[in-house]
């Protein structure tokens, strides 16, 4: 590469970096990659009916296993797994994964952005002084903390964080939910991806762990192509065929 075509190449990201939101959605890289970032109490195999829906349209799909210690370890995992695609990627994350995706996001396979009732912190936010603004959603009386770690119980997990699935697979999913470092919620991002990628972001209008108005804020501010799904926390799981539409449009294969 000439130092010409260098210059040009680095002045055309600054340009792109500076560009409204609204403006960068609207120039999103087609890719045919996407990584799957899973929130607290949950696992990869929460995105399961997603995955089938993505690959049943020719994407590719792969789900991180975040180990929900700290922020720097699931961005690290999430790392590892982007460094794997061969191509622009989109980048995923539910819930807690918000975090993890706005701080991973700014990788350069990255394309876009799709946040699924997810968490979207600013560069060194304080998101729980934030999050406070808003109403308290009923889950968080549910936390139950031991050595250090954390999970929900079940009637939270089953009445709240899943409440429109059958109690059945409700109660299942809580058997395998993962256990989040105590310390975990506490973390600062040091970066925001969404200021320079383009951002989608799926409102759970039934949320009962975070708050549906803390959700459209977030989408808001980051300027992002939103939808509002009829559904619980976990979305991805009671609506999975919406929330990868939601996907593909970030691919651009949408309508």
């Amino acid at each position: 590469m000439t130092r010409r075509m260098f210059s040009t190449s680095i002045l055309a990201g600054a340009a792109a970096a500076l560009l409204p939101a609204a403006a960068r959605s609207q120039n999103a890289v087609k890719a045919r990659n996407v990584v799957l970032v899973h929130g607290a109490y949950a696992d990869g195999s929460c995105w399961l009916e997603v995955i089938s829906y993505l690959q049943a349209s020719g994407m590719k799909a792969t789900a991180v296993q975040n180990p929900l210690s700290s922020l720097a370890d699931d961005v690290a995992a999430t790392k590892r797994i982007l460094a794997l695609q061969d191509g622009p990627t989109v980048l995923v994350g539910h819930s807690w994964a918000g975090t993890v995706i706005s701080e991973a996001g700014v990788e350069p396979k990255v394309s876009a952005l799709v946040y699924v009732a997810a968490r979207a912190p600013d560069a060194g936010e304080d998101y729980g002084a934030l999050a406070a603004k808003f109403p308290t959603p009923p889950a968080s009386a549910g936390l139950v903390e031991s050595d250090g770690y954390a999970q929900l119980n079940e009637e939270a997990f089953v009445k709240y964080f899943a409440g429109d699935i059958d109690p059945v697979k409700a109660r299942a999913l809580y058997a395998v939910q993962g256990r989040i470092s105590s310390t975990l919620f506490a973390s600062r991002t040091t970066v925001a991806a969404w200021k320079s990628k383009p951002t989608f972001y799926a409102i759970s209008k039934q949320d009962k762990t975070t708050s549906p108005e803390l959700e459209r804020f977030l989408a808001d501010r980051m300027k992002a192509k939103t939808i509002e799904v009829d559904a619980s926390h976990v979305s991805l799981i009671s609506k999975p065929k919406e929330i990868a539409d939601l996907i593909l449009l970030a691919a651009g294969n949408g309508a």
